[in-house]
């Protein structure tokens, strides 16, 4: 099933946030930044099972906007620990493109469902 192929993505994908978080700088910085991406980069798994239990077309789509919303917070984080050199570009491109398909996923996803209850 295509939902559960997309919340394991996001399940896998908070799973190496919690390994990003841990690596970063034990430094007052590093620290804030790990509590902010681990907080937002771990939201969008649950939330995306949320929406799929939602109790309407309408629900379904404000818990997606969620999800969206903490991917986008998180590829904000990402970029903020490359720019501060808080861990090399190189170990975390996959991770930022991950974050880009997630984020380009939920956003379609809403479209559609947004499409389907205008029709």
């Amino acid at each position: 099933m295509k939902g559960d192929d997309i919340e394991e993505r996001l399940i896998e994908f908070a799973v190496r946030i919690i390994t990003v978080s841990a690596q970063l700088p034990k430094t007052m910085a590093g620290r804030h930044v790990a509590r902010q991406i681990l907080r937002s980069g771990t939201s969008p798994a649950p939330n995306y099972a949320e929406a799929r239990g939602a109790e309407s077309r309408k629900d379904f789509i404000h818990k997606l906007k969620i999800c969206l919303k903490e991917l986008n917070e998180t590829r904000v984080w990402l970029r903020i620990i490359v720019g501060g050199n808080l861990i090399a570009a190189v170990r975390l491109a996959n991770l930022q493109q991950e974050c880009d398909e997630l984020c380009r996923i939920i956003a379609a996803s809403i479209k559609t469902a947004a499409r389907r209850t205008e029709q």
